[in-house]
């Protein structure tokens, strides 16, 4: 399996399967830390940070506006659009930067992405909540890839039926989570605030928008 994503160099992948931790099937939650190697993810940091048009939505929660904890940006094919938590969200043309991490993230998981949807945690302070991604636009069993580039941050998942347990991962630099089985329908997942002093981080969620819904 190549992990350098400019380079033809091929090592094999760690992936650490955790979905047993909370009663899922094994290949429902799987932690690959190593997906790609430190310089390239080095490289890919700054040219997201810098090419991406990050935009502050705004959610209502009963009844009032906030500024979403975090910077947003989607892209994907024509007309796949996406709603979560009242935002909707019509996507920017893919570039090569997203089109180069999407054909190693298929390469690896042998599934199709047609959006990814980008945040940007600008320090600490910056998270998102309890949630699960079961959008109807993303079927009944999606399969999710999540890249995280930049700082460590806390990812924890919890089932539905017993939200007082929970599992967590430290997702390090370059490192590639993938969701998919039912995960979505049994658990909903979160990366918290944290008082430490953590520098910025970009995680990259491709998904497949369902074209019956397009």
């Amino acid at each position: 399996m190549p992990t350098g994503l400019f380079s033809s160099e091929e090592a094999e992948v760690r992936g650490l399967q955790l979905g047993h931790t909370i009663g899922l099937a094994n290949d429902s939650l799987v932690y690959v830390p190593d997906f790609i190697e430190e310089a390239d993810a080095d490289a890919l940091f700054k040219v997201l940070c810098d090419e991406t048009p990050w935009a502050q939505e705004r959610i209502r929660v009963y009844g009032e506006e906030y500024d979403l904890p975090r910077l947003t940006a989607w892209f994907g094919d024509r007309g796949a659009s996406y709603t979560y938590s009242g935002i909707r969200q019509e996507p920017n043309s893919w570039t090569p930067t997203l089109l180069k991490i999407r054909n190693l993230i298929e390469a690896f998981t042998d599934s199709r992405f047609n959006s990814v949807l980008l945040n940007q945690y600008r320090d600490g302070r910056d998270r998102v909540g309890w949630h699960a991604d079961d959008e109807p636009e993303l079927g009944s069993l999606p399969v999710i890839a999540s890249v995280s580039l930049g700082a460590s941050r806390r990812f924890k998942v919890r089932q539905k039926s017993n939200l007082t347990k929970a599992i967590a991962l430290d997702l390090n630099h370059g490192s590639l989570v993938l969701m998919q089985g039912n995960m979505q329908q049994l658990c909903e997942h979160e990366v918290p605030r944290t008082a430490k002093s953590v520098k910025p981080r970009v995680n990259l969620t491709y998904r497949n928008i369902q074209k019956t819904l397009l």
